[in-house]
């Protein structure tokens, strides 16, 4: 299983997630983190991901074999994260045929109706069990 974690500015989203997804999931998975920067890629290299690059490029090639798809909804939105995700990279996201779980916070302008307040901890966690969930599945 092959899991995409998208996330910028200091990748500290992503970064919890490799973490906690590594100590707590007990399921075997490559894990590729992709920055929209290069303090992110480092951040979430750091976390425990198997391998990490940053920008536009590695988004678009990581995309077309992910199983997974992890990261703040601005991954699906030209110019979200503070103008960090280029057109190219929503539409790679958008795209893919990789199951897409994304991180509702209420950030450059997206608001997900329904989703109530959660800590970041707490939709970590939910990211988690989704993925076991689809794992048990197959």
């Amino acid at each position: 299983m092959k899991i995409l974690v998208i996330d910028g500015q200091g990748g500290r989203m992503g970064s919890q997630f490799i973490e906690r997804f590594k100590k707590n999931s007990g399921l075997k998975a490559r894990i590729i983190a992709v920055g929209t920067n290069s303090t992110a890629a480092a951040a979430m290299l750091k976390a425990g991901a198997d391998g990490a690059a940053t920008g536009e490029n590695p988004v678009i090639v990581n995309t077309k074999d992910a199983d997974y798809v992890v990261g703040p909804i601005g991954i699906l939105a030209a110019d979200a994260l503070l103008g960090e995700i280029t057109p190219k990279m929503a539409m790679a996201v958008a795209q893919c045929p990789a199951e897409k779980i994304l991180i509702p916070v209420n950030a450059c302008s997206y608001r997900v109706a329904g989703v109530g307040s959660h800590t970041l901890n707490e939709l970590i966690d939910d990211v988690i069990a989704l993925i076991i969930q689809g794992e048990q599945k197959d």
